[in-house]
């Protein structure tokens, strides 16, 4: 369902991405993991057609983002990290919004809308305006419209960053019901996302994959199955470890 080749992105001198490549199929939920600056979010904007690529390209359901951008977005549903939102309109209000630009209306707008906040569990607060809910609701919401149009394709950067243990568990339940019949990215830099969410799991430092595999398989690295020591030893260059 989405194809990853050679993605490259260069902003002047630095290489922020260097011929990334990988594919996620249908049912998996793909952990992308790497620290910061490691060129996660800077991936996910270019699979996603948010910024173009210096070199490589996505291909999403057999449309090429750099060569059908429209074509490849319907198949996207896209949660980016802090997402935005319009913090004056309620949450039903800002769903059919979402569900006008998405060319629904009529009864079909009225089901998209109702469905998505039924899988999002925002039924307490549809009727209160964005600035007034919990950050966890604010992510729900956005959530919601990254799935509204019910995408083959689900690309969420950092989606509990940020959030209490039990909004994160929400969060959480959400993607692994939505896994089933979607090809998922879950770009993050927590690791017990890893247990919770993830079938498969690339490691990305300094723009480039380093591991991928199952998480047993990442396990396997170290002798005790620390995960932590693991992303350690992948991502840490000679002159941190030395810090």
């Amino acid at each position: 369902m989405l194809t990853v080749s050679n993605l490259t992105k260069n902003f002047g001198s630095i290489h922020a991405v260097q011929g990334v490549s990988f594919t996620v199929e249908k049912g998996e939920v793909l952990g992308f993991l790497g620290p910061n600056g490691a060129g996660k979010s800077t991936t996910m904007r270019m699979i996603t057609g948010f910024i173009p690529p210096t070199a490589g390209t996505a291909v999403i359901c057999g449309h090429d983002i750099t060569k059908e951008p429209v074509a490849a977005k319907r198949c996207i549903g896209y949660l980016p990290e802090n997402a935005p939102s319009y913090h004056t309109m309620t949450v039903t209000d800002f769903l059919t919004f979402i569900g006008k630009i998405r060319g629904f209306e009529g009864a079909e707008l009225k089901a998209k809308v109702e469905g998505a906040i039924a899988k999002s569990r925002l039924e307490s607060v549809r009727k209160q305006t964005i600035e007034t809910l919990s950050k966890g609701y604010r992510q729900r919401t956005c959530f919601a419209q990254a799935i509204l149009h019910d995408p083959q394709v689900l690309v969420m950067d950092e989606p509990t960053d940020g959030l209490d243990p039990n909004q994160k568990f929400v969060v959480r339940e959400m993607i692994k019901e939505m896994a089933a019949d979607k090809a998922i990215i879950v770009s993050t830099h927590i690791l017990e996302e890893v247990d919770a969410v993830c079938t498969r799991v690339i490691v990305i430092a300094g723009g480039q994959i380093v591991a991928n595999g199952t998480p047993a398989e990442l396990r396997a690295r170290d002798p005790q199955g620390r995960l932590d020591l693991v992303f350690r030893n992948l991502t840490l260059t000679e002159a941190q470890a030395h810090v």
